[in-house]
C-alpha cells in the first residue's frame, strides 16, 4: 500500500473515531489568582483538583479555566460574552471580586458585574456558582460586611448557587499561604475544592448527562 493511502486511511479513521466520542458538557471557571494556581505548582490548583474529581466520578464534564491573576469583575465581565460563545458551558463558575476588594474598588461597580454576568450565563443556558469571598478588616467594618454580604445578595437576585467564602475553614491560619499571606499554599488547593464542592456538587449532579 502507497504511504500516502496509509495515511489518509489513518486520518480517516481517527477522525471517525473521534466522531463517535460523547461530547462532554463544560464548566467555564472565571476567576482571579486563586483559581489560576498563583505561586503554585502546575496543575496543583483547586481548579485541576476539580478537573480530576470529576474525571473519576462525571466523566461526562470537562472544565475550562479561564482564570487570571489580577483579574476584576471588570474585567471578567469584558471577557465572559466571548467566553461563553466559544466554550457554550453548561455551568459558569464566577470566583471574582477579591481584586476589587483589595483595590478598595465602588461595590455598586462590582455588584452590576456580578450581576451582568451571572445573567449572561443564565441567558446563555448555564447554571451559575458565585463564589464569595472576605477582606481585611484593615479597609473598614462596614466596607468588608457590605464586601461579604454583596455576594448573598446577587445570589439571590440572579438565582445563582452560592459558596460563601472559598477560603472557610484556613483563612486565619497562615499555614496553609504563600509567603504573601495572601495566595493560598498547595497545602489548601484540596479543601478550596472541598468547600467549592459543597455546592457544585448538587450541579453536576442535577445536570443531565
Amino acid at each position: 500500500m502507497a504511504a500516502w493511502l496509509r495515511v489518509a486511511l489513518l486520518c480517516a479513521l481517527l477522525v471517525a473515531a473521534g466522531g463517535g466520542q460523547a461530547k462532554t458538557a463544560r464548566i467555564l471557571i472565571v476567576g482571579d489568582s486563586l483559581s489560576a494556581e498563583y505561586g503554585l505548582p502546575r496543575d496543583t490548583g483547586w481548579v485541576r483538583l476539580l478537573a480530576d474529581r470529576l474525571a473519576k466520578e462525571a466523566p461526562q464534564y470537562s472544565v475550562v479555566n479561564a482564570s487570571i491573576s489580577g483579574e476584576t469583575t471588570s474585567g471578567g465581565r469584558t471577557r465572559l460574552p466571548q467566553l461563553l460563545a466559544q466554550h457554550q458551558p453548561v455551568i459558569v463558575v464566577l470566583q471574582l471580586g477579591g481584586n476589587d476588594g483589595l483595590r478598595g474598588l465602588p461595590l455598586s461597580a462590582m455588584r452590576e458585574n456580578l450581576r451582568a454576568m451571572s445573567a449572561a450565563a443564565r441567558a446563555a443556558g448555564a447554571r451559575v456558582l458565585l463564589v464569595g469571598m472576605r477582606v481585611p478588616p484593615n479597609y473598614g467594618r462596614e466596607y468588608a460586611e457590605r464586601f461579604h454580604a454583596l455576594y448573598a445578595e446577587i445570589a439571590r437576585e440572579e438565582r445563582a448557587a452560592l459558596v460563601p467564602f472559598l477560603l472557610e475553614g484556613f483563612a486565619d491560619d497562615l499555614g496553609f499561604f504563600q509567603g504573601d499571606r495572601i495566595h493560598p499554599a498547595q497545602r489548601a488547593q484540596p479543601l478550596m475544592l472541598a468547600t467549592v464542592w459543597k455546592q457544585l456538587g448538587p450541579i453536576v449532579r442535577a445536570r443531565p448527562n
